[in-house]
């Protein structure tokens, strides 16, 4: 059961001070079996009052109001935390979209993850799906095929998407980030009344090669029948096991971002996101992301916009 210990800043900057700077934060460790927090230190500029709540995804959600002028927000969260789930996921490759009907119905947020958005390039994935699925295959082999071909199909590239990029404008692309392989293969699953979610957090691999590394990261939660919530990271084209650790998850990154708000001045604002991961042999992958915004606050998990790669 690895531990590992992630560092994670949130600076904004100012070019004049701002004030009643109100913001929603989502950087606490989902609540779940597979991970254990051991320690979790939350500073924040003027040490305001977060108060804690579940929103509608269960997600561990603080809010808080930093009223004096400011010209740096600082939101730093220190976790050490251990992965307690299997290095191997003993998945049922033989549940069948029968039984995913069966499990469905009735159940309000399965329903809802299960819901595609109305895109124009409906038909293109339609002839995704052509590929990926065939009548008796199971969930979790159609969920496995639909992560392999965006890894083999769509080119990692950052800079060149951005937080408010589209499914459709990435089926032109045919690049993109985590974030954006992950709404895609949502769209994907969605379109074949799979519930599935969006999840946000770490990738913690310690080894090269994997992309997200040292930063934060996003993937693919999947309902399999007789299973549950199963994760797949399409940007790696692996089954997630002991080495992600999540954050939040929704219908999708909006739901998710982890830091999002607003403030009272005319001034103009710079983002960073730095994020470190340590490992038990004293290994460390950090990252760091500069992202000029406009307006209202938000850190964005995706691609050059602050967070996810």
């Amino acid at each position: 059961m690895p531990i590992f210990r992630i560092h994670h800043i949130t600076r904004y900057e100012y070019d004049r001070p701002v004030k009643e700077s109100v913001n929603e934060i989502r950087i606490f460790p989902y609540q779940c079996p597979d991970q254990e927090i051991l320690q979790h230190d939350l500073i924040i500029t003027g040490q305001p009052e977060v108060k804690i709540f579940d929103d509608y995804w269960q997600n561990r959600t603080g809010t808080f109001n930093l009223l004096p002028p400011h010209k740096v927000l600082s939101i730093e969260s220190k976790l050490l935390v251990r992965t307690t789930a299997s290095s191997q996921l003993k998945i049922n490759f033989h549940s069948s979209f029968d039984q995913l009907k069966q499990e469905r119905e009735g159940q309000l947020q399965l329903l809802e993850m299960a819901l595609p958005d109305i895109i124009r390039s409906q038909e293109a994935i339609d002839n995704i799906i052509t590929v990926i699925y065939q009548p008796g295959k199971s969930v979790a082999a159609m969920a496995e095929h639909c992560s392999e071909y965006i890894f083999k199909n769509f080119k990692y590239i950052k800079g060149i998407t951005n937080v408010e990029t589209t499914v459709d404008e990435l089926m032109q692309h045919r690049a993109g980030v985590c974030q954006d392989f992950a709404h895609l293969m949502l769209h994907i699953l969605r379109s074949c009344q799979v519930p599935c979610r969006y999840v946000s957090g770490y990738i913690c691999p310690n080894k090269d090669g994997m992309r997200g590394e040292g930063a934060t990261h996003a993937w693919v939660e999947a309902w399999i029948p007789g299973y549950g919530w199963a994760g797949i990271d399409p940007t790696n084209n692996v089954w997630v096991t002991n080495k992600h650790v999540k954050l939040s998850v929704g219908r999708d990154f909006k739901d998710c971002s982890p830091v999002k708000g607003s403030f009272k001045g005319p001034a103009r604002q710079k983002l960073s996101v730095f994020v470190a991961v340590g490992y038990e042999d004293g290994n460390v992958f950090q990252d760091t992301n500069d992202v000029a915004l406009n307006g209202e606050v938000e850190e964005v998990l995706s691609n050059d916009n602050g967070g996810q790669q």
